[in-house]
């Protein structure tokens, strides 16, 4: 039932005129976050059990921020990502044509959102946004959802003037999730925001995110952050394939990650960053509310 659905999901969806042409190969982005070495090495099986279903190379690539994947895949180099909520409103909103969300990482608990988390150093004295008046703030990328759309969103609604100079002494972009992971624990940062699902032990980085990531790498000891801040809940942002490529290539890809928890638990890991349940279908219409918070501050 789950294969039928993923291909199902793939071949009713799609709006794009199909090709029917072969493909020579298959383009996978990874997102940032963390270091180009441990993206790679974390989808290797994927990427291999993708090129095995495909018969053709399969090659991952590992732009040094969100919007070189972005671009890759509006420029048709990228064939696939895994995207945060905010990538995917901006490809949305530069050519709704170009890409279809179709599958979704669903957490332990069922649900598919996750949150943005403030954090700082456990002997800082910091425990709220309010301790960070005078201080330096870092958010990731000013494509990512967690790591910048909704923390400037929601701090401004708080009343915090996001402004480098006016509630913090500075506004710092790091790069990306584990960069600013470690930049707070490093001390060159006062806090920053990053994800996580928010479920499991604080002391293991949550079930999953990049504080979990970071965890597992040994970069960070959970015990010596603290949580300052915690978004609302977040839609997690999907998986999209480009809609130029043939049907039965979506299809296989589709039908491959939606059992990955089934047929290799190991690699499932890797690819949704920790514990989960599983890759569920998603549709576009999950993402309205981001695409028109991402189309509000300017797309």
């Amino acid at each position: 039932m789950k294969r039928l659905l993923a291909t199902m999901l793939v071949t009713t969806v799609l709006a794009a005129p199909l090709q029917a042409q072969e493909i020579t190969g298959f383009n996978i982005g990874i997102l940032g976050g963390e270091n180009a070495q441990d993206r790679l090495s974390n989808q290797e099986c994927y990427r291999g059990a993708i090129e095995e279903a495909l018969g053709v190379p399969v090659k991952v690539f590992t732009p040094a921020d969100y919007d070189g994947v972005i671009q890759g895949l509006l420029g048709g180099t990228l064939d696939m990502a895994w995207l945060g909520a905010s990538g995917y409103a901006k490809i949305y909103l530069t050519d709704p044509e170009v890409v279809t969300p179709v599958l979704v990482k669903q957490n332990v608990d069922g649900s598919i959102g996750y949150y943005s988390i403030g954090i700082a150093r456990r002997d800082s004295g910091i425990t709220s946004v309010e301790d960070m008046k005078g201080k330096v703030m870092g958010f990731g990328d000013p494509n990512s959802t967690s790591g910048y759309l909704i923390p400037n969103v929601e701090l401004t609604q708080g009343g915090f003037d996001m402004q480098p100079g006016a509630y913090f002494s500075d506004v710092r972009f790091t790069g990306g999730h584990e960069q600013t992971i470690v930049a707070v624990n490093n001390g060159d940062i006062d806090g920053g925001v990053t994800f996580a699902d928010g479920q499991g032990a604080w002391e293991d980085g949550y079930n999953s995110g990049a504080l979990r990531k970071a965890a597992d790498a040994g970069l960070v000891d959970m015990n010596d952050l603290v949580e300052i801040w915690k978004s609302k809940e977040i839609p997690e942002g999907p998986m999209v394939v480009r809609n130029a490529l043939p049907e039965e290539v979506r299809a296989k890809v589709t039908e491959l990650t939606a059992n990955l928890w089934e047929t290799d638990a190991d690699c499932a890991y890797g690819v949704a960053g920790g514990e989960a349940k599983d890759f569920i279908p998603v549709t576009h219409e999950q993402y309205n509310s981001i695409v028109e918070a991402r189309r509000m501050s300017g797309g």
